[in-house]
């Protein structure tokens, strides 16, 4: 199985805390969030990931190679808006997953990110999207195989959340099918938001051949998921989740995150 861990953004909302580290490197109870995915990854089976970087992106690298990884380097192929190579880093003690970070020196965005590495998992099978701003300990295994069981191109990890106007909100009908997404609505018709855990599979990059020659960034929710309306299920979380996106969520996730393991 193969993710990928979206975790390029600039971290703006965050300063003065990435001022100096990218938002993936932050700490929570002394462990890096970006190892606390990948550790999270390797347990639910997860043989490579793919991590897209761009802000201090050597810190990332750094980090990588600092924890025993081996650094090479491959070509993704035809050149994508100006991007040639990549930098794929494989463990050379068996760690489980295998690492490959796609620098990007311009932001490409969330769906920019798959289009120019839809090769990488162009073999048909089901792949994970995630966040890598998130702090979770989702069930990996279950959401793999609700996707497999429904058929359809996307699943779509929803929450509950009382912030509707500041999400990606799904109308869910009875049967789990989607039948409406709007990104940061006016007037939110559910509670069900986007929580940036999604699995899908290649038939998602059939449907939007328009957006390989479209201006970028490129956003899943505003771009891809709304495209995805009755072609998807939605798989509700019940597990901890919290985003980092601002001192006070990142603050609070740490204590929250402490206490959870402990319990």
């Amino acid at each position: 199985m193969k993710a990928f861990l979206l975790a390029a953004g600039l971290g703006t909302r965050l300063r003065p805390f990435t001022n100096e580290i990218p938002k993936c490197l932050l700490p929570i109870d002394g462990r890096p969030l970006i190892q606390i995915w990948i550790e999270h990854l390797g347990e639910h089976g997860i043989d490579e990931v793919l991590i897209n970087t761009h802000w201090l992106h050597e810190k990332v690298e750094e980090f990588f190679e600092s924890r025993k990884y081996a650094v090479g380097h491959s070509k993704i192929g035809k050149a994508f808006h100006g991007l040639n190579s990549m930098q794929v880093i494989e463990s050379s003690y068996n760690v489980r997953p295998k690492i490959r970070l796609f620098y990007a020196p311009e932001l490409l965005g969330s769906a920019g990110t798959l289009l120019a590495n839809r090769d990488w998992v162009a073999d048909g099978k089901p792949f994970f999207i995630l966040y890598g701003d998130n702090l979770t300990d989702v069930n990996l295994t279950k959401i793999y195989t609700f996707h497999c069981q429904h058929g359809l191109p996307f699943t779509l990890g929803v929450f509950k959340t009382n912030r509707p106007r500041q999400c990606g909100i799904a109308e869910v009908g009875e049967n789990g099918l989607v039948k409406g997404f709007v990104e940061k609505p006016e007037n939110p018709k559910s509670d069900l938001a986007a929580a940036g855990v999604y699995m899908a599979d290649h038939r998602i990059f059939d449907l939007l051949p328009q957006l390989a020659s479209s201006p970028y960034p490129l956003d899943l929710g505003f771009h891809v998921i709304p495209k995805l309306v009755g072609k998807m299920r939605a798989y509700c979380i019940e597990e901890f989740l919290m985003d980092i996106g601002t001192p006070e969520s990142y603050e609070e996730a740490r204590s929250a995150w402490s206490r959870a393991q402990d319990a």
